[in-house]
């Protein structure tokens, strides 16, 4: 282990820069993560590096400029190098799944680049087999059905979730939850909801309140009745009966005074209804004035609001969050402390109601209709203030569901034990970010594409997209005997001709739009076990994190069995 203040070129020298195969920079600075890849790629050109960026669009820049540094500098083109700079967010690799805990509840959802994986919890069920799905992915703590059991970490030991157990571990497993994988399929990404989509700008609709768009088709039914009346009494023809009833709405058309009493009537009508008519118009101009400041303005709660998500914290972890959940046409209301945080600007945008106040404050909470919300998700940076409001929304409303953002497994277990004492018939689960994205930047490290994470409790199980050639564990053995419990489990097979696979990732769409979902090319997804893989054939599999790194050779045990 090297120390240092700083990731100088000294340091990095030190610590074998020149002979490594990879480097991960998380420093929770992005100027500090790319400055310390420059020098890494001076010193290093082949080295395969792994940034954490928070901005997406500049870590998309440093990706290609890195890349091209390496290509120059190796005198190769861009296939010489094995995914060379990898730039990832840990805000962006966890929001999914903390959204998806607070919103699906038991339904767990892993949506990468086309491929979509849903799991489902379910209860324990006595006196019965496994539920039925494509695979059995975790087996719950044993303690999950005691209100004062723990929500299971890696130090939980036997009595913590079991992933990816074999068929006899379920059968023996009475009284625990499972995770089964339900669906495999393809899903287009996530188009925005129309607000975001046109950047913030309000809805025709939105620019006018209910009450003066129901004024205002009032009033054009007037004129429309006015119109026809006029063409009735005169003969004239519609259109010219329109265009004087227009006339005399405004009042510039000449007096009725040598016409019938029916004409000089109506005339005066339109001429009353212009006159109701200018305050109207006068009411609608402020209004639309009105609609275009707030939208830089910070929204209020609407009254009547429920069902929503309170999302405590607008820092880079909740301001990814709230982008997901808005993604998903979930309502929001976001509470804040700090008026100048990450996540304002985003919130302003999304037109989404946010609060400003500690929420350790009387009556925050109280004002993002807490007493009527679906769940609480609380993300902030510390891990006191996020337990502090879970309690005190419980106390609000103990059936609530609360999501927390809890850092310390051991802290983490002892505030699950106590709100499930308190709150059985309430759900609350705690998310740990590190958990969540550590899996992404292990993966990129190993030069291998990890596809999702999905969350189990407080641990997590990984997806990934992998060659079956080179791997012993895997080549010329049937589906049956890869299966290594607690370890990997091969899901879907790409047999798709090596030729026409895109570099890094499967080809799920191509493959479900040419209706290739078997035969000879295509994916597979439920696999007989009897099936033998052969080595021009891809594979994408469930796996721990200590299994995938023992498959791809970084284990202790990766020569055999």
């Amino acid at each position: 282990m090297v120390e240092a203040a700083e990731a100088t070129e000294t340091a990095l020298a030190e610590a074998g820069v020149e002979r490594a195969a990879a480097l991960a920079l998380v420093y929770d600075d992005d100027e500090t993560n790319i400055r310390a890849a420059l020098t890494a790629r001076r010193l290093n050109p082949r080295l395969r590096l792994v940034l954490r960026l928070y901005n997406r669009r500049l870590g998309q820049h440093i990706e290609e400029l890195l890349d091209q540094a390496a290509a120059l500098a190796t005198g190769s083109g861009d296939a010489a190098l094995d995914a060379s700079t990898t730039v990832l967010s840990d805000a962006d690799t966890a929001a999914p799944a903390l959204a998806a805990t607070a919103v699906a509840g038991t339904t767990k959802v892993v949506q990468t680049d086309g491929l979509l994986l849903r799991a489902v919890e379910r209860p324990p069920r006595p006196g019965r087999g496994a539920p039925a799905g494509l695979a059995t992915l975790a087996l719950l703590s044993a303690t999950g059905s005691d209100p004062a059991g723990a929500d299971g970490s890696e130090g939980s030991g036997d009595q913590g979730p079991l992933l990816l157990p074999d068929a006899a571990e379920v059968a023996a497993a009475r009284g625990r939850g499972t995770v089964v994988l339900e669906q495999v399929s393809y899903a287009g990404p996530a188009m925005p909801s129309g607000r975001s989509a046109r950047g913030g700008v309000p809805s025709f609709a939105s620019l006018f309140s209910r009450r003066l768009r129901w004024t205002l088709a009032g009033l054009a039914g007037c004129v429309a009745a006015l119109a026809v009346a006029l063409t009735l009494v005169t003969g004239e023809h519609p259109l010219y009966a329109t265009y004087m009833t227009l006339l005399d709405l405004f009042a510039i058309n000449n007096p009725a005074l040598n016409q019938s009493l029916a004409r000089q009537i109506l005339q005066l009508l339109a001429g009353l209804t212009g006159l109701l008519l200018l305050p109207v118009l006068l009411a609608a101009v402020l209004e639309a004035l009105g609609t275009f400041r707030s939208a830089s303005a910070l929204r209020k709660p609407p009254r009547g609001l429920g069902g929503h998500v309170v999302l405590l914290g607008l820092g880079k972890i909740g301001t990814r969050v709230l982008t997901r959940l808005r993604e998903l046409h979930i309502p929001v209301v976001c509470v804040e402390a700090d008026p100048e945080a990450r996540g304002m600007a985003t919130a302003r945008r999304l037109r989404v109601p946010v609060v400003l106040g500690d929420v350790t404050q009387e009556g925050v909470l109280e004002a993002a209709k807490i007493h009527r919300a679906h769940a609480l998700l609380a993300v902030t940076s510390a891990d006191t203030t996020n337990l502090e409001a879970a309690l005190y929304a419980r106390s609000v409303r103990p059936d609530l569901r609360v999501v927390l953002r809890l850092y310390d497994d051991d802290f983490a277990t002892a505030v699950y034990r106590t709100l499930r004492a308190a709150h059985p018939h309430a759900s609350t689960r705690s998310r740990s970010v590190t958990h969540l994205a550590a899996p992404s930047f292990a993966g990129a490290m190993l030069g291998r594409q990890i596809l999702g994470a999905l969350p189990v409790e407080r641990r997590v199980l990984l997806f990934a997209a992998l060659d079956v050639a080179g791997h012993p564990q895997l080549e010329d053995r049937t589906v049956a005997q890869t299966f290594r419990p607690g370890a990997w489990r091969v899901l879907a097979l790409d047999r798709t001709p090596p030729a026409e696979r895109r570099d890094g990732q499967p080809a799920v769409e191509e493959a479900l739009e040419e209706g290739r979902t078997d035969g000879t090319s295509g994916w597979i997804w439920d696999l007989p076990d009897d099936h033998v893989l052969r080595k021009e054939d891809r594979v994408v599999l469930a796996a721990t994190r200590r299994g995938l790194a023992e498959l791809l050779g970084r284990g202790p045990r990766a020569s055999g069995w």
